[in-house]
């Protein structure tokens, strides 16, 4: 099996366990993959993340030119932006998450850390999460504002809309994704009843033996 081929077989895989697992439903969520040549796989619009065809996944050469399948996501100034300020970024994904997006809404949501001290492992995975405004799904403002990151976070939080995280490769991005999701749930299930959280001690120790990025 070609590269490509696996990519297309693999982008499918993911979004059908992100499905399935109700982590976005109905026709809500886009994944983009790299391929070695600086080719693009993506999701189409329109379309359910449980029920997608390898073959009809939107492919774009290394230039940017839509080379075939179908068209792709409207979301793609928000993917293009992770790939172009964030140069080790080999995937994307965008989800509608519940308790990530519930946590977006609430006022006491830290806008430049938006995820808890809970467990270490979003910290090590996700490292901050910064929250973004709300912007009209498609907005090419959302973009504008992930390039006005400097490439400084991995992963952001959409008022109102989702998050979205960027990593090495399909399997990192997926992963970390989820690790979001649960650590804002567990934000969701604790919320008012004063967990007992990470120290600053070992969040430092964490952000050091990990070499997270955190700014």
């Amino acid at each position: 099996m070609s590269e490509e081929a696996s990519l297309r077989e693999r982008i499918c895989f993911f979004a059908r366990s992100l499905y399935e697992r109700g982590l976005t439903s109905g026709s809500t969520g886009n994944i983009s993959a790299r391929l070695s040549d600086g080719g693009l796989l993506v999701t189409p619009t329109g379309s359910s993340m449980g029920r997608l065809d390898p073959a009809r996944l939107s492919l774009f050469d290394a230039s940017g030119k839509l080379v075939s399948g179908d068209k792709p996501t409207k979301e793609m100034p928000l993917h293009s932006a992770f790939y172009e300020t964030r140069k080790g970024a080999g995937a994307v994904v965008h989800l509608h998450s519940t308790h990530s997006v519930a946590l977006s809404m609430l006022p006491e949501t830290d806008p430049d850390n938006v995820l808890p001290p809970l467990t270490p492992y979003a910290i090590m995975k996700l490292g901050k999460v910064k929250l973004l405004p709300y912007f009209r799904p498609g907005d090419a403002g959302m973009g504008e504002a992930v390039r006005g990151l400097a490439g400084k976070r991995s992963a952001v939080l959409l008022a109102n809309h989702g998050p979205v995280v960027a990593s090495k490769d399909l399997e990192a991005a997926v992963y970390a994704m989820e690790e979001l999701e649960e650590t804002a749930k567990l934000a969701m299930l604790t919320r008012g009843m004063h967990p007992r959280m990470l120290s600053d001690d070992q969040v430092t120790d964490l952000v050091k033996t990990f070499e997270v990025d955190w700014d």
